[in-house]
């Protein structure tokens, strides 16, 4: 996969750069189009043969990069890739921050096939990898993460996003002591941010896309942390989407190898506005400046690349 991450970073910018005419325009569904477009061209020029096993729903649903999309030109490599044109479609077209466009991507059967539902999702860096549980109660992952990387549970921050059904949890890890930081939009920035350490956050943690799961499972991969996860179905049409996806134990935990089951995966986000892990797009002269994040799984590296897209080309 380590081959590939220059070409999927060409995808992420790109679509980001399709992205940009429509912030704060109000217009989600232009915008999502503009961002997967641009980003089914480019992953057609790719050398691979890749399908979206992570998409935006059924093929009746096209023009979305949909669930079981065959994308590549051909060549030696088969892909599996989980993408959102846009992570934050609505800040984006609020012009507000917390959007990305990503991509994550690793050899052929490695990555979950989850269909578009709640998902429970815990995840934290390297160093409390190992450590976690996501049957146990909060508090007991609280006191685990904090033995394992060497500090009190009163110095945790702990991410969550600020909605009505974490009320209970947030109240939990309030009174045990950690602290809260909570975000509105992001689920993938957020689960990426655990493993960079100069952003001080300790464990990410909520109910939220399963969609976004995978790729926020295969960011942590990529680092070197770890994510676990259950599927959390409503009614029995999200039962049987788990079934025909080939998830037969839907109350099982999900571990960091269900998730994604190699370290050969990359991981890849550009920012279309400003968020917790890369810069958004800038205008300087008259030329887009990109901020993206790559990580390959088997370095363990995480690279930050900043990009120069002449404005005339792009419009």
């Amino acid at each position: 996969m380590r081959s590939l991450l220059l070409d999927f970073l060409k995808v992420t910018e790109s679509a980001a750069v399709a992205a940009i005419p429509w912030v704060g325009s109000g217009d989600k569904i232009a915008a999502d189009a503009a961002a997967t477009n641009s980003m089914r061209e480019n992953l057609n020029k790719m050398k691979m043969h890749s399908t979206i096993v992570i998409g935006e729903g059924e093929i009746d649903e096209a023009p979305m990069l949909y669930i079981g999309e065959k994308l590549g030109k051909g060549g030696s490599h088969e892909v599996d890739i989980a993408v959102d044109p846009i992570e934050g479609t609505t800040p984006t077209v609020n012009g507000q921050g917390n959007a990305i466009t990503v991509i994550a991507a690793a050899p052929k059967g490695t990555l979950l096939h989850a269909p578009d539902m709640y998902m429970k999702k815990l995840a934290v860096g390297p160093r409390a990898k190992g450590k976690i549980d996501i049957d146990a109660p909060i508090e007991e992952n609280l006191k685990a993460v904090a033995n394992a990387i060497g500090k009190d549970v009163k110095e945790l921050n702990v991410l969550i996003q600020d909605r009505p059904r974490h009320k209970e949890y947030i109240d939990r890890i309030r009174k045990a002591g950690a602290k809260v930081r909570l975000f509105h939009d992001g689920d993938v920035i957020y689960a990426t941010a655990t493993c960079i350490e100069n952003f001080d956050v300790d464990m990410f943690f909520g109910i939220g896309g399963a969609p976004e799961g995978v790729l926020g499972a295969a960011a942590v991969r990529c680092q070197g942390g770890e994510m676990q996860a259950k599927l959390l179905p409503r009614n029995d049409d999200e039962i049987r989407r788990c079934h025909e996806m080939g998830i037969t134990n839907i109350e099982n935990v999900l571990t960091q190898n269900d998730l994604v089951s190699t370290d050969d995966c990359v991981f890849v986000a550009t920012g279309i506005t400003d968020n917790l892990i890369v810069n958004g797009i800038q205008t300087e002269h008259e030329n887009y400046i990109t901020h993206s994040i790559l990580v390959n799984g088997m370095d363990k590296q995480v690279r930050y690349v900043k990009s120069t897209y002449p404005i005339l080309q792009t419009v």
